[in-house]
């Protein structure tokens, strides 16, 4: 699998930012952000294709909390000229008062393979990285990297995106 120096250093300072917090924190991990949500927001491409296109676009998610246990099931879409559909399972860290950071790892179904999608243009394992922090009672805000592998038809690349949104917790 080839990455290029752009797309290491873009996942490495995204790395950077989202461990950040638990590095920097005084105390211990306070509880995490309960509850499931369903949210919508912007998504973009940081990678370029074959072409030397990136893609811009929207995102729906949502998290259904599993309460026993520190994980959630996750379900995303970004969609663009076409859509890719992203079930994921992650790991939630609480790092503040309502706030979680989760990592974890899925995979991409691109609904029309070879056109493009914020998240590359063909069907790919991800991994993602994120934070989460309810704002108000019900009101989250939510922002994510997705690294999508082998996720162009022309090339061996990773696609990495950019998700922000606002979610409305249940």
């Amino acid at each position: 699998m080839k990455f290029s120096v752009k797309s290491i250093a873009t996942v490495s300072a995204l790395s950077a930012l989202a461990a950040a917090p638990i590095l920097f924190s005084a105390g211990p991990a306070s509880a995490q952000m309960a509850g499931s949500y369903i949210g919508a927001g912007i998504s973009a491409g940081v990678t370029e294709d074959a072409d030397g296109d990136t893609s811009f676009g929207a995102n729906v998610q949502g998290r259904f909390d599993v309460p026993v246990a520190p994980i959630s099931v996750r379900g995303a879409a970004l969609i663009s000229d076409s859509a890719a559909l992203i079930p994921l399972v992650t790991y939630d860290f609480g790092i503040a008062p309502g706030t979680n950071l989760y990592v974890g790892g899925g995979y991409s179904f691109v609904t029309d393979e070879g056109r493009s999608t914020p998240l590359g243009d063909r069907n790919a394992p991800v991994v993602t990285v994120g934070v989460e922090s309810a704002l108000r009672r019900n009101i989250v805000l939510y922002g994510d990297a997705k690294v999508g592998f082998d996720a162009y038809e022309n090339s061996n690349d990773a696609a990495v995106s950019l998700q922000v949104g606002a979610a409305y917790r249940f």
